[in-house]
């Protein structure tokens, strides 16, 4: 579990693509690395993987077929970027919200607007997870807690607002029209849509 509060953006210093499964390789600051161990979960960039190998600083993670198929981590290279969060510890603040690490999806990025100390990125998402996207509602991308600032529905397009701050600490200030993220919807709206859902279903 994490709370979508990135601890940092840091560079892949290695990726080596096999059949079905890429190892990614990081060298993570003392900070993250304090009672880590092989088997830890760490969120990159939203998607909750498992330390493979830790040497010194650099530590490993397996991206498997199906989470290189789902999410963007299959389309890093060495020096790209991502977002990390440590899993949560039990009792600690919660400053996001909930986030299993479980990515639903990719959205794209289909618009920027920056104004002093103001940015706003607009995305289209998959259509399967347009139900569960409300205005004002919690949203993860790419591992970050956020809030939806607006919202289309008829076209699957949201929109948020980031401080300067997340620009700083995050991969965000670094994206471009066109690139994709890693989406995973608030668990708890989804429980709801889907029961209003089933309940309705079973009524007709």
């Amino acid at each position: 579990m994490y709370t979508g509060i990135v601890h940092g953006a840091f560079p892949l210093a290695s990726v080596v693509r096999k059949p079905g499964l890429h190892q990614l390789y990081i060298d993570l600051p003392p900070v993250l690395l304090e009672d880590l161990t092989i088997g830890a979960s760490v969120g990159l960039d939203g998607v909750c993987m498992t330390v493979t190998s830790i040497d010194g600083g650099r530590v490993s993670f397996d991206a498997m077929q199906e989470t290189l198929s789902l999410t963007t981590l299959g389309d890093l290279s060495e020096g790209d970027r991502v977002n990390v969060e440590r899993s949560a510890k039990q009792g600690a603040e919660i400053g996001g919200h909930n986030i299993s690490g479980h990515v639903d999806g990719r959205a794209e990025i289909i618009a920027i607007e920056e104004s002093e100390n103001n940015c706003t990125l607009r995305f289209r998402l998959p259509s399967n997870l347009s139900k569960y996207v409300f205005k004002k509602g919690f949203i993860g991308v790419s591992g970050c807690s956020l809030t939806v600032a607006d919202y289309k529905r008829d076209e699957a397009e949201f929109s948020v607002c980031l401080i300067p701050e997340t620009l700083r600490v995050t991969t965000f200030a670094e994206k471009r029209v066109g690139d994709r993220v890693n989406i995973e919807v608030d668990r708890q709206t989804q429980v709801i849509v889907d029961t209003v859902e089933r309940v309705l279903a079973e009524r007709a």
